[in-house]
């Protein structure tokens, strides 16, 4: 007699088994992803590039600042970054963007192939999450683990993963999350390893708190699910409830700080556009987003027609319990539900609306969707109940075949789903057969593959159609040549080098390095964007992406002294330089500090900071049209001329020679002058204009401007400034003669020595956000005073020297939120460990 296996083998052999499948989904799920790129050409296995949308715009700069950090190439640190927005915090970003483990990974590759990392921060979370999610459905029910694999690999490359998930790797750790998160709860349902689920739980939260938020969401529903269906008595299931809630509120401690940081920084930052919720979508065409391989607006839930025919046949399964048929169709019936409906999409999200699409917490979904085909599957469904499952799946797609959603992608598609259903009812047939199953569980993997590879090819030629998925010119030749030119000027901490006007991507500043003021987050600074729009520059969203400035006078303000530009007929961008006053200048005694009044213009307001007197602003004189003055607090109405447009004449007088800048942040139109025109598309408060420049005024010092617009809206009573060069030469000359005599920067620091006894008010070119203390000779740190929203430090009767430091707000109270996790962590291990070494026998 053969004697049996010694325990300790017999419970190696099924963990072999589920690591190979766990592995197995890995490969499969990126695989399928590798094929669809490749077949597409797409970067980086053909031309195409992928840096769509904030890909482009965040992800792929963010990266580039990543490696800079790590390779101490850039100024700033983790606390601040020297070089968007003329200065502003990072942790918050860093938490939000960059804490998903794989990011990490740009570290190891040249910063010109930044762009690789990025691919495989989402490739390698497909691969995790599918792996993860194979361990998972084991613990909801036993069963093939080669089987659940498969499914995996739907869940891997769900709908929500190629539409809404990609563009946004950071987003890809809550599909990591959600297995994670399903595993922890399976532990507390048992009553195990308590220590080890607080530390998923922190790992879930740490890599991105905005998705593992929706994920414990989830995950809690399904654990309510399973404890209702517990043969367990209340008390004991109470006691898994509780378990489960101290282990996640233990867990999100232990991360505090990612939350603290970041939502301090959220509500200082400028605000959002307001969404407006327009309502659900109509039935049929929410029904058909179950369908993949197709793009349209709505919860992206489709995990494959495989996942989808199990769903579909689990009502009919007789060794399904009927409490847990019902129990598990609710729970979807419900989330779905949830998705759109007001009150619940703001629970999903944090009790905000999102700036995008209402619908990311489909994610949560998706995983649901999977577990409920592994109950389906794993029961082993009979052919009368597959069938009855295809029938509901007829009657789905001729309920939903005139939405939209319903290209040619979904309907292939569909028609393709016979495979996995003549599949599913052959291995029915062989029940008992080993060998006739594992040639069609292979047959079933081919399928899945191919039909996954094609629903990510086909979903990516539709998004690709659109012209706001075109790519962002992130790394290209000129793009390279461009930071190699920036860094060769590069003056730092004495004066700034500006990448901007141009934009290879919103964040054009950590993409090409250089200190300039384009940024482009959800935590830009509103006292930043306030700032910068006060002195003349311009902004995108509402204010969520700033602008650099381009006018020589907020240059000056700045400390810019080189600058990237594209000249006239020029291929590729050129530098220009100017003098420029250092970053830590100093004004008189006497200067008015925290000015609370309003200035009449943006000119007024640029001397003001300046300290010096540089424009002429002209009163301006209608030259035909009513009415023939400005209305008071609004400006001068466009009025509808003879050839039936909306636009007026103007004339100012000016010195000649000196420089003509115009400035209307919100009109949408074009102003011509001398032989110039000047386009504007401002739209209130979405996007503002900084100030242009219309030329020289001309000898008889005249300006006359012609203002068009197709629709009726109002210009500034006084829109025009004339800059006198030689003025503003002798301002810059003045700064930087009673400047410090060296200028010394930290990651978040910068250190200003003057000349002993130095009076006045120093002041810093970098917006004062929240975070800065500054101190002279060595005395408290204070919060600084400002001048124009820029930082301004009084140096009392004579100063040496002035520090500024940054701390970031919220920073303290996470630390001590997460020490108090870690110490209750290392309580419950440290009493584990003694309750069990009194267990052990002698």
């Amino acid at each position: 007699m053969t004697p049996p296996f010694p325990k300790a083998l017999s419970l190696f052999r099924p963990l072999t088994a589920q690591a190979m499948a766990a592995w197995f989904a890995a490969l499969l799920s990126m695989g399928a992803y590798c094929l669809a790129m490749a077949v597409h050409g797409t970067y980086p296995f053909g031309g195409r590039s992928r840096a769509v949308n904030d890909l482009g715009n965040q992800l792929v700069p963010f990266h580039a600042h990543l490696w800079d950090l790590m390779h101490g190439n850039t100024t700033g640190d983790l606390y601040f970054n020297w070089s968007s927005g003329y200065g502003t915090p990072f942790l918050g970003d860093f938490f939000t963007y960059l804490m998903n483990p794989f990011s990490w990974l740009v570290g190891i590759f040249p910063r010109h192939l930044v762009e690789l990392p990025v691919f495989l921060v989402t490739l390698f979370s497909i691969g995790l999450a599918s792996a993860l999610m194979t361990l998972f459905l084991g613990r909801l029910h036993e069963g093939s683990p080669w089987l659940r694999a498969l499914l995996s690999v739907c869940f891997g490359l769900s709908a929500w993963t190629i539409s809404d998930g990609f563009a946004d790797p950071m987003w890809m750790w809550g599909l990591v999350a959600l297995p994670l998160l399903g595993i922890a709860y399976d532990w507390c349902l048992h009553r195990r390893r308590w220590v080890a689920g607080s530390l998923l739980v922190t790992l879930s939260w740490a890599g991105n708190f905005y998705t593992a938020a929706m994920a414990t969401l989830g995950m809690a529903l399904v654990l309510l699910v399973r404890l209702f269906l517990d043969a367990r008595a209340g008390r004991e299931r109470l006691n898994s409830l509780l378990r489960a809630a101290s282990m996640t509120l233990t867990g999100i401690l232990l991360a505090a700080p990612v939350l603290t940081v970041s939502l301090k920084a959220s509500r200082e930052a400028q605000p959002a556009p307001v969404r407006i919720y327009e309502g659900p979508p109509a039935a049929a065409h929410y029904l058909a987003q179950l369908l993949p391989g197709g793009l349209s607006e709505g919860p992206r839930v489709s995990v494959g027609m495989l996942p989808l025919l199990l769903v579909a046949t689990l009502p009919f399964i007789r060794r399904v319990p009927l409490r847990e048929r019902f129990c598990w169709l609710f729970l979807i019936a419900a989330m779905a539900g949830s998705f759109v409906w007001l009150p619940t999409i703001l629970i999903w999200h944090g009790g905000a609306m999102p700036n995008g699409s209402p619908y990311r917490a489909a994610l949560a979904l998706t995983a649901v969707l999977v577990s409920a085909a592994w109950l389906a599957l794993a029961r082993g469904p009979g052919r009368r109940e597959l069938l009855c499952g295809a029938g509901v799946l007829l009657l789905l797609m001729l309920f939903v075949r005139d939405s939209t959603h319903m290209s040619r992608g979904p309907w292939l598609l569909a028609t393709a789903g016979l495979v996995p259903l003549a599949l599913l009812l052959t291995l029915d047939r062989y029940r008992g057969r080993r060998r006739s199953r594992a040639v069609l569980t292979a047959a079933l993997a081919g399928t899945v593959f191919l039909t996954s590879a094609y629903t990510v090819f086909n979903t990516t030629v539709l998004r690709d159609a659109y012209a706001w998925w075109t790519p962002k010119r992130t790394y290209d030749s000129e793009s390279l040549a461009t930071y190699e030119l920036l860094k060769s000027a590069d003056d730092w901490p004495v004066t700034r080098t500006d990448p901007g006007p141009h934009e290879y991507a919103n964040n054009d500043p950590m993409l090409l390095a250089g200190q300039g003021g384009s940024y482009y987050s959800s935590y830009v600074p509103a006292r930043t964007a306030g700032a910068l729009h006060r002195l003349g520059a311009g902004w995108y969203i509402q204010g969520r992406h700033t602008l650099s400035f381009t006018d020589p006078v907020s240059r000056a303000i700045m400390g810019i002294s080189s600058y990237a530009d594209r000249s006239a007929g020029s291929r590729g961008l050129t530098r220009g330089t100017v003098q420029a006053p250092p970053i830590v200048t100093v004004r008189p005694p006497g200067t008015i500090l925290d000015h609370a009044g309003t200035d009449a213009t943006v000119f007024a307001r640029q001397e003001r900071v300046l300290g010096a007197r540089v424009y002429e602003v002209p009163r301006l004189r209608p030259s035909t049209g009513a009415p023939p003055r400005p209305v008071p607090g609004r400006g001068w109405a466009l009025t509808v001329d003879p050839g039936g447009s909306l636009g007026r004449t103007f004339t100012a007088l000016c010195t000649p020679g000196t420089e003509a800048y115009w400035y209307a942040p919100w009109f949408l139109g074009r102003v011509e002058a001398h032989g110039r025109t000047v386009k504007g598309f401002g739209r209130h408060s979405m996007t503002r204009l900084g100030l242009t420049a219309l030329g020289k005024v001309p000898e008889n010092g005249t300006i006359t401007m012609t203002v068009l617009s197709g629709r009726r809206q109002y210009i500034p009573e006084k829109p025009l400034g004339c800059l006198n060069q030689a003025a503003l030469a002798h301002a810059v000359s003045h700064l930087r003669s009673t400047g410090p005599q060296q200028l010394r920067s930290g990651g978040h620091t910068l250190e200003a020595l003057f000349t002993p006894g130095t009076r006045g008010t120093a002041v810093v070119s970098v917006p004062a956000t929240s975070g800065w203390r500054c101190a002279v000779d060595g005395g408290p740190a204070t919060t600084p005073r400002t001048l124009g929203g820029l930082i301004a430090v009084d140096l009392g009767d004579g100063a040496t020297a002035l520090r500024c430091a940054f701390r970031p707000p919220g920073l303290r109270l996470g630390l001590a939120g997460s020490a108090a996790a870690a110490a209750t962590l290392l309580l419950v291990a440290g009493g584990s460990a003694l309750r069990a070494r009194r267990r052990a026998p002698r």
